[in-house]
């Protein structure tokens, strides 16, 4: 089917008219009855509409043939998301529709058709997903490396309000040596916002680099109630962890339980090593790394 509304060269009309001649030969025969010229009448009428120009993207996308793509509004402004069968295939922002369809075609060589906006399903879990909620995101993470793959799903589980530094997802994942390969990696996020890669920061608690800017890193943050400025503030201070008094056990200072240590029972530490040293455990919610 074409931006027309034609299937395989022939419009909607042109097989109207291969079926009134069906419809007439079996009249003639008697083969017909009722029922089939009734039938008949309405695939008469069928091919007098003409499928919308923004049907045929919707199509391809769904059955493999290059990815669909519409604008969405989001913490940072509006971006744009593609899809293909597989699911969310690349969100980025651009100045304009064409942008956005060089970058993905640069990166993915393949191609992108616009829409005016995405499929109902789709668009109601890409905004819940977003504004931080719950949602089924299928991704088309194809061409990405095992190691990539490994990050981005480790970065899935980082709560909202919350981030973990590059040596935590490098741990987690079982490279905990892999600290600069899991910046890159992240770098490397095709769906950011929908894979929150913004949740992780440097290794020594600054904000550092996003796919989508620095800036937008901050705004996106905020949005969820991370506190940028004081992340940075504590990061300047050499400041790695939380503790409490009460109950020995430390943890990252956004982690929900440090958020819940009063003034004075907070306790800071400069390391792992300092808090075990002190006789402090990890807590078991953030899993803050251990001490060698």
């Amino acid at each position: 089917m074409d931006e027309r509304g034609r299937w395989g060269g022939a419009s909607g009309r042109e097989l109207a008219g291969q079926v009134r001649r069906v419809g007439r030969a079996a009249s003639r025969s008697g083969s017909a009855g009722a029922a089939g010229r009734e039938l008949v009448g309405e695939l008469r009428r069928l091919g007098e509409v003409e499928a919308p120009a923004r049907l045929l993207p919707a199509v391809l996308a769904a059955v493999g043939v290059g990815d669909a793509y519409a604008r969405v509004d989001a913490a940072i402004g509006p971006v744009y998301v593609a899809y293909s069968d597989r699911g969310v295939s690349f969100v980025s922002r651009a100045a304009d529709e064409r942008e956005f369809e060089r970058r993905f075609r640069a990166r993915f060589d393949r191609p992108v058709y616009r829409l005016e906006g995405l499929p109902a399903r789709l668009e109601r879990a890409v905004r819940r997903r977003l504004a931080g909620e719950r949602a089924d995101v299928r991704f088309d993470l194809r061409g990405l490396s095992p190691f990539t793959s490994a990050v981005l799903s480790k970065a899935r589980e980082i709560p909202r309000g919350e981030v973990r530094p590059y040596a935590w997802v490098a741990a987690e994942i079982g490279h905990p040596g892999a600290v600069r390969a899991v910046g890159s990696a992240l770098g490397n996020n095709p769906v950011p916002l929908l894979i929150p890669c913004h949740r992780v920061v440097r290794s020594d608690g600054r904000i550092g680099d996003y796919a989508l800017g620095a800036e937008a890193k901050r705004a996106v943050l905020a949005a969820e109630g991370v506190a940028a400025d004081e992340l940075e503030d504590l990061a300047h201070a050499g400041v790695r962890y939380f503790g409490s008094d009460t109950t020995r056990i430390y943890c990252h200072p956004t982690c929900r339980h440090a958020r819940r240590v009063t003034d004075r029972h907070r306790v800071t530490f400069r390391s792992a090593g300092e808090a075990v040293a002190a006789g402090y455990r990890p807590c078991k919610v953030c899993r803050p790394v251990r001490a060698a």
